[in-house]
């Protein structure tokens, strides 16, 4: 999802400078004068960027402090953060002004004597909902750290998902790592994917093929009994000729036995990195 930025058109140099930096950064941005085109709905296509943000960057000065229309974002987004906890805040400080009342108490980005510090703030702010290859997932009774890392094994291509996950009054995690070889057809055609878009996007398009072709797979669910390491494999065609994957998942539990099997759902686990990595990406993808 992009990051949504709030400002007074008073303020627009900077709010340049300062999304060209973003952008340089590989952050996704939505910026009115981007975005907009002549015949759209004003009103209507800020409400859905600000709905669809993941962080939403407020820019303090004189004019935005007084502007009705930088308070009704402002107050769109802080709604969804106290309702869904799953949109950031940011306050950057332009120039000295009169904060509003519902933003003093958050830590700000401060641009007025360093437009570098500034931007090392915002980009430390927004890290979780920025980078696609770092994650955590919330459940209601556990939640989930998960990273992703991908090369090259015999010249062929290679992705690694590895997952923590912490049960909620449970005195054991389970770290599984899921392993995806790519066949030389497949490796072909993700430097090709690759080189259309980008690597983050390409990846993202194999994760959502082993997703879709694996939701069901009962032996890709390994079944934890003991302080043992359990291993499925499985073989995946994707949609061109000779493209195919295979999927090695190793699982193991740590921590006290409390006398209980633990079944590893591999599935869930594939769909919580790529539900992430769309936002990120804001591809529109869904499988």
């Amino acid at each position: 999802m992009p990051i949504f930025i709030s400002y007074s058109h008073e303020d627009k140099e900077f709010v340049d400078q300062l999304a060209m930096q973003l952008v340089a950064h590989n952050v996704n941005i939505w910026l009115d004068r981007w975005e907009l085109s002549i015949g759209d709905s004003i009103l209507l296509k800020v409400q859905e960027a600000v709905d669809g943000a993941s962080a939403l960057l407020v820019i303090l000065s004189k004019a935005s402090v007084v502007s009705e229309w930088c308070k009704n974002e402002i107050n769109a987004g802080l709604l969804r953060e106290l309702e869904e906890k799953q949109v950031l805040v940011i306050p950057i400080m332009l120039e000295d002004c009169k904060a509003p009342v519902f933003v003093r108490g958050k830590l700000y980005a401060d641009f007025r004597s360093s437009f570098d510090d500034g931007l090392r703030t915002v980009l430390e702010g927004i890290a979780k909902v920025t980078n696609e290859n770092l994650g955590r997932y919330k459940g209601p009774d556990y939640h989930t750290d998960w990273s992703v890392d991908w090369g090259d094994m015999s010249g062929l291509f290679s992705m690694r998902m590895t997952y923590v996950e912490q049960a909620q009054n449970q005195p054991y995690t389970v770290l599984t790592v899921i392993t995806i070889l790519a066949s030389p057809r497949a490796t072909e055609i993700y430097s090709e994917q690759k080189q259309k878009s980008n690597g983050a996007n390409a990846r993202l398009r194999i994760i959502s093929k082993i997703n879709a072709s694996i939701e069901n797979a009962d032996d890709l669910r390994p079944r934890l009994i003991d302080q043992f390491e359990k291993t499925a494999i499985a073989e995946v065609k994707g949609d061109i000729e000779d493209e195919e994957y295979q999927v090695h998942v190793t699982a193991r539990r740590l921590g006290e036995d409390t006398g209980r099997d633990i079944l590893v759902n591999t599935s869930n686990l594939i769909r919580q990195i790529y539900d992430h990595m769309n936002d990120v990406l804001k591809t529109g993808e869904k499988v």
